[in-house]
Parts: C-alpha cells; sequence; structure tokens
C-alpha cells in the first residue's frame, strides 16, 4: 500500500514552522511513501521563493503544489519554477506563459506518483489576473498527455473556492485518478472519503499557518477590512506561539491506483515548547 501525506495551504512563517515540528513525528509513526504541500502562500503569505521552498524540502517534502497566489512575488516563483521544475507543479488551466510544468513525476518506493493541479472558476475570477480555463475541460487534456494508468498513483490538487466546483470536480474524476485534495479556502471540511469509483477525496485540507488568525492573516487587519470597508494590506503574524496544521494521509493501492483509505487530521500546535 502506498501511503502520501498531503499537507494544505502553508502560509507564511508560523505554516513553515508549524509543518517542519509535526513531519518528524508522521515520518516516524506514519512512514509516508511521500509527502506533499501546497505552497502557494508559503513566503510571507503570498507566492514561493527559492528559500522557503528548500526549507521545506530540506524538512523532508518531495513535491509541491501551487494555486492562484503562487505568482505574487513574480521573479522569485519564476526562479523557484524554474530552478526545481520536477518538484513543484503549476495549475494547468491558467496560460501556458506562466513558468512551471503542468504535470510532476515523483519517485517514490512503490513507484512513480503523478502529480497535478487546477484552479476552480467559481467565484476565483478577480483572484488571478488572466483567465481561468475550465477545469473540467482542461482535465480531460490533461489526462490523456499524463494518462495515470502509467504510474502508482495519480494525486490533483483543486486550487478553488467552491464547494459545489470541488466536489462536482471530484466526482468528475472519480474513478479516473487516485486523489483530489482540495486547497484554497484554509478551511478544513469534515467531508474525507473515497468516492465510489476508488478516488479519495477531501473539499479543502485546510491550512498551516498561525492560530488565532483569520486564513492565516492578523485578525485586526480582516476585521478593519470588514467593519470599515476599506482596503487594508494583509499580514502575517509571525511571531505567532501557536499555529494550526491540516493535513490528510491517503492510502492507495499501486496496483489498483484506486484509494482504500483517506485520513483528515487538524491541531493546534505550541511553536515555542
Amino acid at each position: 500500500m502506498l501511503k502520501i501525506i498531503f499537507f494544505g495551504d502553508i502560509t507564511g512563517e508560523p505554516g513553515r514552522k508549524v509543518v517542519k515540528k509535526i513531519l518528524p513525528v508522521l515520518l516516524d509513526s506514519e512512514k509516508p511513501d511521500l509527502v506533499l504541500a501546497n505552497v502557494e502562500n508559503l513566503a510571507h503569505g503570498k507566492g514561493v521563493t527559492v528559500k522557503t521552498l528548500e526549507e521545506l524540502i530540506r524538512a523532508g517534502i518531495s513535491g509541491f503544489t501551487s494555486g492562484n497566489h503562487i505568482y505574487s512575488k513574480k521573479d522569485l516563483s519564476d526562479e523557484t519554477f524554474n530552478k526545481y521544475p520536477d518538484k513543484i507543479v503549476k495549475p494547468a488551466n491558467i496560460p501556458d506563459t506562466y513558468a512551471g510544468k503542468l504535470a510532476v513525476v515523483l519517485p517514490t518506493p512503490k513507484g512513480d506518483v503523478l502529480i497535478g493541479n487546477f484552479l476552480g472558476q467559481v467565484f476565483m475570477e478577480k483572484q488571478f489576473h488572466d483567465p481561468i480555463n475550465s477545469p473540467f475541460f482542461e482535465v480531460e487534456s490533461w489526462l490523456i498527455q499524463n494518462n495515470p494508468k502509467n504510474y502508482a498513483a495519480t494525486l490533483i490538487d483543486f486550487h478553488a473556492e467552491a464547494t459545489s466546483e470541488k466536489i462536482a470536480f471530484g466526482y468528475f474524476l472519480d474513478g479516473r485518478i487516485s486523489a483530489l485534495v482540495g486547497t484554497h479556502t484554509h478551511i478544513p471540511t469534515a467531508d474525507a472519503k473515497v468516492l465510489s469509483g476508488g478516488t479519495a477525496y477531501i473539499t479543502d485540507v485546510g491550512m498551516c499557518g498561525a492560530a488565532g488568525s483569520v486564513l492565516g492573516v492578523k485578525k485586526e487587519l480582516s476585521l478593519q477590512r470588514f467593519t470599515t470597508g476599506s482596503w487594508v494590506p494583509f499580514d502575517i503574524p509571525e511571531d505567532a506561539s501557536e499555529a494550526e496544521i491540516s493535513y490528510v494521509i491517503i492510502s492507495i493501492d499501486e496496483a489498483t491506483h484506486k484509494a482504500t483509505r483517506i485520513i483528515s487530521r487538524h491541531q493546534v500546535i505550541k511553536l515555542h515548547e
């Protein structure tokens, strides 16, 4: 049985700290074959850099998915995609002018694992500067080009806002991939399950970031936006003493490419013990 751990959106320094704190324990207790994470918010809440990605690589994470904020630090993100083309995947339904690969293949002791990433369209129009093509349309060509049958397992990160779009995409892909994990909303959902066709599914894994925040952002700044209607720049509480950590553990039969189990976990961890 092939086992994958996937961490939800790692948000800024508190997210990186909590993952580095808990991962050694998980590597020992769960003995996963592969560890993955969403890193679109990795560098101070938006985007990714070589430095922050390498921090997670040293911690034991082998592959990374992205999302609508991944290019927020454009030059630094492009540098990261270009330096680690075989570790980080970009959304497959955005314009091809953006750096990065549409699919990444990662080796494990039990066979290669194919990783993909798609953006949702519903409520996402203003969150990405360029047109987002239909994930339902684009995934068909992606499956033809990459052929999941050639791999021990296939996992897609669906980075989307609307729960209806996410579960619909899950049913659309049921039986054709091993796992569909939702990211983006930073709130873990209580619907982890294996669909009838053998695809592990969860609407949103959740985030790894500062506890007592609003989706990883300083709560005072978020409240200011909501109560005044004024735009204020968001910031990350880098000095947080506690952090949330959200992840799933997925078991997949590498002979059939089908999932047998998915477990969702969410904890609050003290960072300075």
